[in-house]
C-alpha cells in the first residue's frame, strides 16, 4: 500500500510555509513577493506480456519565490521547503531581482482581481490503491488486448494515480490553495502480417477513479485499433477533405490557444496578432472555457496570478472573442487579464454536431486521420505540415488504412475551411471535442 496522503494536513502545511516566506520577504525589503508550493504523490505500475516492469512511488515537492523591487522582479525555487530553505530562497531572489532591469509590465495581478470565492469543485478524489492492485488492473488489462486474435505482441499497459496539493500566496493577502487528483490507465499492442507490424493504443483518464474505464474494455479497444491499422497502403496525392479524430481536432484547438496566448502576441510570434473580431472560423462555431466545472481536468477557483476564473468566449459564431491573458501579458498589450496564467481550463465546443457517419458521408473522398507525427507547426505563419497515418475514405465509407503521408495547410485557412464537428467527442483531457472534418487540405502520399 502506497503511504497516505493527508490532503489536509499537506495543505495546512503548505499555507503556513507560504506565509512564512511571503513575511521574510516583506521583512528583507522586497516591494512585493508571490510565493507557489506544491506536494504531489502517486503510484506507477507497468507491464509487459504479463511480467511486472516497473513500480514506481513517487513523492515531489517544490516552492517558488518571485520578490519585487520595484519593478524589478527576482524569482528562486527549490525542492526544499525548509525554513532554511525558504529564508534562501527570499536572499536569492531579492539579489536576483536588484541585479535585473526595470520592467514596466511587472508586478502582481490587481488586487481587486484577485479571486474571493474559493469553491470546492470536486476535483480531488483519492484512491487507496495498493500496489499489488495496481499490478493486477494494469496486467488484466493488457491480457485482455493479447488475448484478442491477431495481437502478436505488446508494448505493455500502465497504470498511474497521483494525488497533490497547490497552494499559491502574494503580499495583496491572498492565499489560495487546491487538492486534485489525476487516475489513468493505458494499453499499446502490436500486431503483424505480410506488410510488417502496426501498433496503437487506448486509455482512460479521469479525476475520479470510479469513472475509469474497465481495464478489460481499454485493452480490447487497443486490439481493435492495432489490427484495423494491418494492411495499411500510400494515399493518392492530391487536394483533398481530411477528417481529424476527436483527439487530434483537439490538438488543432491547441494550436489556436497558443496563438492567442498572450505570450506569443506581445512578443508577435503569432498568426494572429491583431486578430480580435477577426472571421476564423465558420459562424456556427463558438469556443469558450468553463474553468470552474464541476470535476472538470483542468478546473481552478484561481489561476497562476491568484486571479478569479471565470467563463472566457474566445471564438464567439466564428469570431475571436478574446485573448487569453495573465497580468502580465496583458499589461505588456495594454489590455486586462483573463485570468489565465498558467493556461485555458476546460475548453468547450458550441456548435451543431454531427455523427462520423454523416461526416464520412459529406466528405466523399478524402482521409481520416487518426494520428500525426513530427512537429511542423509554426506558430508565426500558421503553416502547418505533419505526418500522418489513417484511413482512406470513398464514397463516404472507409476502405482501408493508409500510413506514411503527410497533410498540408495554414491554421487560418484549415479553420476557414472546417466543415463539420463530429458527436464522437473525446472528454478524456480538459479539451472536450469530437472528429473534425476541414475541406481542401494538401495529402502527400505514394
Amino acid at each position: 500500500m502506497t503511504q497516505a496522503f493527508d490532503a489536509s494536513a499537506q495543505q495546512a502545511l503548505l499555507e503556513a510555509r507560504a506565509a512564512a516566506a511571503l513575511e521574510q520577504a516583506r521583512e528583507a525589503g522586497a516591494d512585493a513577493c508571490e510565493v507557489g508550493a506544491s506536494v504531489d504523490q502517486g503510484i506507477n505500475v507497468s507491464v509487459r506480456m504479463g511480467e511486472v516492469e516497473t513500480v514506481e512511488l513517487a513523492r515531489d515537492q517544490g516552492i517558488a519565490v518571485t520578490v519585487y523591487v520595484g519593478q524589478r522582479k527576482g524569482s528562486a525555487s527549490s525542492s526544499d521547503a525548509s525554513e532554511a530553505s525558504i529564508r534562501a530562497l527570499v536572499d536569492r531572489a531579492l539579489t536576483i531581482a536588484r541585479q535585473t532591469g526595470e520592467d514596466t509590465a511587472s508586478g502582481l495581478a490587481d488586487k481587486a482581481l484577485m479571486a474571493t470565492e474559493l469553491p470546492d469543485l470536486k476535483v480531488h478524489h483519492p484512491w487507496q490503491l495498493s500496489t499489488d492492485q495496481a499490478i493486477e488492473m494494469a496486467l488484466a488489462c493488457e491480457q485482455a488486448g493479447r488475448g484478442v486474435a491477431g495481437i502478436s505482441n505488446s508494448e505493455g499497459a500502465e497504470l498511474s494515480s497521483g494525488e497533490g496539493v497547490r497552494v499559491y500566496a502574494n503580499s495583496h493577502g491572498f492565499m489560495g490553495s487546491q487538492c486534485g487528483s489525476r487516475h489513468s490507465l493505458s494499453c499499446m499492442l502490436i500486431a503483424q502480417d505480410e506488410q510488417g507490424m502496426q501498433r496503437d493504443y487506448d486509455y482512460s483518464s479521469e479525476r475520479d477513479p470510479a469513472k475509469l474505464a474497465s481495464p478489460e474494455a481499454i485493452g480490447r479497444r487497443a486490439a481493435e485499433r492495432t489490427l484495423r491499422r494491418l494492411g495499411a497502403k500510400r494515399p493518392a496525392t492530391g487536394r483533398m477533405p481530411v477528417m481529424f479524430a476527436p483527439e487530434l481536432a483537439g490538438g488543432l484547438i491547441g494550436h489556436l490557444l497558443s496563438a492567442i496566448a498572450g505570450g506569443s502576441l506581445y512578443r508577435d510570434a503569432s498568426f494572429l496578432c491583431d486578430s480580435l473580431g477577426e472571421t476564423l472560423f465558420p459562424e456556427w462555431l463558438s469556443l469558450q472555457e468553463k474553468p470552474r466545472e464541476i470535476g472538470g481536468m483542468a478546473s481552478a477557483p484561481f489561476d497562476n496570478d491568484g486571479v478569479y476564473t471565470r467563463d472566457n468566449v474566445y471564438v464567439e459564431q466564428g469570431r475571436i472573442a478574446s485573448y487569453m491573458l495573465s497580468a502580465y501579458s496583458a499589461r505588456r498589450l495594454g489590455m486586462t487579464t483573463t485570468g489565465n496564467a498558467g493556461g485555458a481550463r476546460n475548453v468547450r465546443l458550441d456548435a451543431p454536431l454531427s455523427t462520423p457517419e454523416a461526416l464520412l458521408a459529406r466528405m466523399g473522398s478524402g482521409v481520416v486521420v487518426t494520428e500525426l507525427m513530427g512537429q511542423g507547426v509554426n506558430g508565426v505563419t500558421g503553416d502547418y505540415s505533419r505526418g500522418a497515418a489513417g484511413f482512406w475514405v470513398e464514397n463516404g465509407q472507409l476502405q482501408y488504412p493508409v500510413e506514411e503521408f503527410t497533410i498540408a495547410g495554414n491554421l487560418r485557412g484549415m479553420f476557414g475551411n472546417l466543415l463539420g464537428v463530429g458527436d464522437d467527442v473525446d472528454t478524456r483531457g480538459s479539451v472536450h471535442t469530437g472528429s473534425w472534418l476541414i475541406d481542401d487540405m494538401m495529402v502527400a502520399g505514394g
